[in-house]
């Protein structure tokens, strides 16, 4: 089994001013973090300057969408062109955000992967399923494809980090069990097994995201196929540097 570096990526969504981001990232840049664990923080757009110039440069940090294309007549969009200009080298794609709240299908968030990449960005590519979904029993169903349509777009799994978000986890204080979640995660692996390549289903870091706290994360750190987590409201608290450290 191949070592996969622990992965912990805060998104904060659209939350926060310049006044509560600087103490977030004030409290992150004096903690004392876990040093085999790679940090990332996913900053609103219009703060990805103050947050890459602010924080301490052992922390990545994150856009948390971009376009498929490098310019153009995309009014409010940006491109993977302009988040590397400003210092920053990761971006979230397929959050359930943006597939569900503004409908990004499979088809573009796999378009803006592929450019991404081609870009030098890191991805976090986010998949998971609706409770609806999970209730009917199409939890695989959903997710495979939803991979199938991102690993189309993948020719350096390298610079991928895979997010699973159970819809029904995010936000909702709901959790998915650390065995609900290790045997998805497992499952995806083994797709990715099969589907990829042995060497990419060792290598590639599966994380879980969908209501993390510091109360919950040494056990979900603990699961094989556990990789790492994408936090969202609790990494805009001090308990972040907690979920950070899951893993010891």
């Amino acid at each position: 089994m191949a070592q996969r570096r622990f992965f912990v990526g805060g998104n904060w969504k659209m939350n926060g001013n310049k006044e509560s981001l600087g103490g977030i990232i004030s409290t992150l840049n004096t903690a004392s973090l876990h040093d085999q664990t790679e940090v990332v923080c996913g900053a609103p757009s219009i703060y990805l300057d103050f947050a890459r110039s602010s924080l301490d440069l052992r922390i990545g940090v994150a856009a948390q969408n971009c376009y498929k294309v490098a310019k153009g007549a995309f009014t409010g969009e940006i491109s993977p062109a302009m988040i590397k200009d400003c210092g920053v080298d990761w971006v979230i794609l397929g959050h359930s955000e943006r597939r569900h709240v503004f409908g990004e299908s499979d088809e573009l968030i796999g378009q803006k992967v592929a450019h991404a990449l081609e870009s030098d960005l890191g991805v976090i590519a986010c998949i998971g399923e609706k409770l609806e979904e999970r209730e009917a029993g199409t939890t695989e169903e959903v997710v495979y494809a939803q991979t199938q349509v991102i690993a189309e777009n993948v020719k350096d799994w390298g610079k991928v980090v895979l997010a699973y978000e159970p819809v029904w986890a995010i936000g909702t204080g709901k959790t998915a069990t650390p065995e609900q979640a290790q045997e998805v995660h497992e499952k995806l692996r083994a797709w990715i097994r099969a589907n990829v390549s042995d060497d990419v289903a060792n290598s590639v870091r599966i994380i879980y995201g969908g209501s993390v706290t510091g109360a919950n994360c040494r056990e979900l750190a603990s699961q094989d196929d556990v990789d790492g987590f994408l936090v969202g409201g609790a990494s805009l608290k001090p308990e972040f540097v907690d979920i950070i450290n899951a893993r010891k």
